[in-house]
């Protein structure tokens, strides 16, 4: 079954030390990221099968050195939560995979 993984932290450079986290942690994919309140807040949004992010979440919460201030696992999401994050990630569609 997929889910998706939301954290929620104070800043961007703590928001990506933490997708690092997890990205390393399980076998999940980063969807999209969301900026709130001028940058203040960054929410970062990943999926995969629901053992595999609830194991990212987990730690990225232990792990991570920013205060993550939100968390949350949704298992088997509704079609209209998938469109929300597709709005979200069409947003970034601009930018080019980057190689390394």
């Amino acid at each position: 079954m997929k889910a998706i993984g939301l954290i929620e932290l104070p800043n961007l450079a703590d928001a990506i030390e933490a997708l690092d986290i997890m990205l390393k942690t399980a076998d999940i994919r980063f969807l999209t990221w969301e900026k709130k309140l001028g940058g203040r807040l960054v929410t970062i949004v990943v999926q995969g099968q629901v053992s595999a992010v609830t194991e990212s979440v987990e730690a990225a919460k232990k792990k991570a050195k920013g205060n993550i201030v939100a968390a949350a696992v949704i298992a088997n999401p509704h079609q209209e939560t998938m469109k929300l994050i597709e709005i979200s990630a069409s947003k970034y569609s601009k930018f080019q995979e980057l190689t390394y």
